[in-house]
């Protein structure tokens, strides 16, 4: 597919997979900014659902690519990938729907399971396994089976309980969602304090990126995170 005779310039390509590096991110920049808004107005377990499907369309792109000898479907399916990937809904998801004593750990299994795919997917990569010329088509496209697998057991769970409480007003629906994931008992301790959770947030004024950036009491903290976050991308950990 790069053997175009526009692109068989060393500049062309190096231009070429800057591109199809970075295009993840900036599908990233997208899926993220309008996550909230999804997840309030959906849900997040309809989210997910959706990212799954937008994962396994853009695993069959890129799987396809080398049959359609069409780089443009690696950038489509890295573009897809990203904004599936950054909508922050897993970690979120799993900590609603856990019991208060293993939330902590439940979240933690979040970061676990994602720096293992990276492990996985860079072993995979080498061209003793996937990484050969012949396959890897299909390491591009194992990229949808964990997607596949979520899409298949995701709608036998119910939805976020605290979403059902404090974003639908949905009570009967709330207790069910517990019982579903928590067995029969007695939970009303939970849900009360959902209600307290949802009480605060009806005070508290949710601030805009622009707002936020100008607002004095969060500068310092603002600062930490942007240090933090800049160095974890400046130190090369993206290009292994």
């Amino acid at each position: 597919m790069l053997e175009r005779s526009h692109l068989r310039s060393c500049d062309n390509l190096l231009f070429l997979w800057s591109i199809t590096v970075s295009i993840f991110g900036i599908g990233g920049l997208l899926g993220s900014s309008g996550s909230r808004y999804l997840t309030v107005k959906f849900g997040k377990r309809k989210c997910l659902l959706c990212n799954n499907v937008l994962m396994i369309v853009a695993a069959s792109i890129m799987g396809c690519s080398k049959i359609a000898q069409s780089f443009e479907m690696i950038l489509i399916g890295r573009f897809m990938c990203g904004v599936s990937l950054c909508v922050p809904l897993h970690h979120q998801y799993v900590g609603e729907i856990s019991p208060k004593k293993l939330r902590g750990f439940a979240n933690s299994t979040s970061s676990f399971f994602w720096s293992l795919g990276k492990a996985i997917g860079q072993i995979s990569g080498q061209r003793e396994l996937l990484g050969s010329q012949s396959l890897w088509p299909m390491l591009m496209a194992s990229c949808g089976f964990p997607a596949l697998v979520q899409l298949v057991m995701l709608p036998f769970f119910p939805e976020s309980p605290p979403y059902l409480l404090m974003h639908k007003g949905d009570q009967e629906g709330c207790k069910k969602a517990i019982r579903q994931l928590w067995g029969e008992g007695q939970h009303q301790a939970e849900i009360d304090d959902i209600m307290k959770e949802k009480a605060t947030m009806k005070n508290t004024k949710i601030l805009s990126v622009l707002e936020l950036v100008k607002e004095p009491a969060f500068r310092w903290q603002l600062y930490m995170i942007v240090i933090l976050t800049a160095t974890i991308q400046l130190c090369g950990i993206n290009a292994v």
